[in-house]
């Protein structure tokens, strides 16, 4: 997956998308930073982002989520974006 650089607008939508961490540690691990803005980013958020991303690292970055982070509207929607129907399910957390 492409790294997303820490640039003043990138560091703008990581403060808000990810708002419990600093925006370096946050686009630090692109997996979860681009499954947290699948969930909750806005248009100018992913207008953003994709300049830095592929379809391929949103596949990535969907195929790798974390559980718990993207629910199951967005999960369809980008799925669906994709051209991946039906969408696979959720993943789940595992309890040990």
């Amino acid at each position: 997956m492409n790294q997303i650089p820490l640039t003043p607008e990138t560091e703008a939508h990581a403060r808000r998308l990810v708002w419990f961490e600093e925006p370096a540690h946050a686009l630090a691990d692109p997996i979860r930073f681009v499954a947290c803005a699948l969930e909750s980013a806005t248009r100018e958020d992913i207008q953003t982002l994709g300049r830095f991303l592929t379809e391929a690292d949103i596949g990535e970055a969907l195929a790798a989520a974390p559980p718990g982070i993207i629910g199951p509207r967005s999960w369809a929607y980008w799925h669906l974006k994709l051209g991946r129907t039906p969408a696979p399910p959720l993943p789940k957390r595992k309890l040990e």
